[in-house]
């Protein structure tokens, strides 16, 4: 009866061993609350971050389309000044006389109001009137080095 008892008993031991080990295991392979909170933490922090660096990195992008935009709109005021030796009245007349495919869109305020400057300057002694002699943004915002768009 001895080896009986001692049979049982060396059974019910390795059963609790196991049973123990098993709740052990389960209670090392999951993560606390604590834990989790943590990690959802580092994920939002990281989200804000790129977040905040791609809206910079869009309005840039604006800002630099918009200075293309002003830098070919007065290249086309200063070629329809030497061709026609008058100063175009407005942007639509660069569009009129293919200088230009159609008045771009401000990409930072996403308008097209533009700041036109009438000027008596003239580029070249035969220039019989005067116009437009240069163009500026119509968007009263300030651009990411702190300059107003105005000034551009």
């Amino acid at each position: 009866m001895s080896h009986t008892g001692k049979f049982v008993h060396t059974s019910a031991r390795s059963s609790c061993g196991r049973a123990g080990g098993y709740a052990s295991a389960r209670a090392k392979s999951g993560f606390t609350l604590i834990e989790l909170m943590i990690v959802i933490s580092i994920i939002l922090i990281l989200i804000g971050m790129a977040a905040g660096m791609y809206q910079k990195s869009v309005q840039r992008a604006r800002e630099a389309v918009l200075k293309q935009d002003l830098q070919t709109m007065r290249e086309a005021i200063d070629n329809y000044t030497m061709d026609k030796q008058q100063a175009p009245q407005s942007l639509q007349d660069l569009v009129d006389a293919h200088y230009l495919r159609m008045v771009p869109i401000d990409p930072v305020c996403q308008r097209d109001d533009w700041q036109l400057h009438f000027g008596d300057t003239v580029i070249s002694p035969d220039q019989t009137g005067s116009g437009v002699d240069d163009v500026h943004s119509g968007c009263d915002q300030v651009a990411s080095d702190g300059t107003s768009y105005t000034t551009w």
